[in-house]
């Protein structure tokens, strides 16, 4: 889905936990760069660059991967997407998820325990799928590593915010030109109403909300997220009411 001039939300299909799930990475692209925010689960180049050819983006351009945080779901592609591209894409991820990324640590999530919320009333073969997948995380080096606050000079500015709870080292990017945020997970959405944090799915839901209340310093008129898609209604006051509610 093409978000406005040079930014499309991607629409990948998964099968995962017994169901049939959509993710929604980030493209964004000017004449001489393309970027891509998250990378979906293993498995998905192919359908990444199905996607970048639809817009017209050709995979060679493809310049930078900008991750919001650690979750296999975000960074499961990132591994292919390297290896096909021969080392011309610089990877972007904040420093306190850079380790889990790049295998030093075991992601934080992908755990049984963590993940017992997605295995409830799952056969005993679905079980054991997700756990080869838990056991062999993928891993990738990251190039650049960002803290917060800065601005990369892609495709008009991205900003970069910092926006911990989901996974402590979560960020989400405000695409300037366009008005436009990626909250990775530290949002869903429902039919275009924006939820705030995922509960099961967030270890730290006080810090979750002091990080929605950071957005409303930005003018943003459409929102992204990963899980849930664009959201493009009275944002500002979605936004505000999330926060008053918490």
């Amino acid at each position: 889905m093409e978000i406005s001039n040079g930014v499309k939300m991607i629409e990948l299909q998964i099968e995962a936990f017994g169901g049939r799930q959509e993710l929604n990475p980030t493209l964004i692209w000017d004449d001489e760069t393309a970027v891509l925010i998250d990378t979906g689960t293993p498995g998905q180049l192919e359908q990444i660059r199905t996607a970048m050819n639809d817009a017209g983006v050709s995979f060679e351009k493809l310049k930078a991967i900008i991750l919001t945080h650690q979750d296999i779901d975000h960074i499961g592609s990132l591994p292919e997407i390297l290896q096909e591209s021969d080392s011309h894409i610089k990877v972007y991820a904040h420093e306190i998820d850079k380790p889990y990324i790049e295998g030093e640590f075991p992601l934080l999530k992908a755990n049984l325990e963590s993940m017992a919320w997605q295995l409830d009333g799952l056969s005993d073969d679905k079980r054991r799928v997700i756990v080869a997948q838990v056991n062999n995380s993928p891993r990738a080096k990251v190039d650049k590593t960002l803290f917060g606050g800065e601005d990369l000079p892609f495709c008009g500015g991205i900003h970069v915010i910092f926006t911990p709870g989901h996974t402590p080292g979560h960020i989400s990017l405000y695409l300037k030109q366009s008005k436009t945020l990626v909250v990775g997970d530290a949002m869903y959405s429902v039919e275009g109403v924006l939820q705030g944090p995922h509960p099961p799915s967030t270890p730290d839901m006080d810090t979750a909300f002091r990080s929605i209340a950071s957005y409303l310093d930005f003018d943003i008129e459409k929102v992204i997220c990963y899980h849930g898609g664009l959201s493009k209604n009275n944002v500002k006051e979605q936004l505000k009411g999330i926060v008053e509610k918490e």
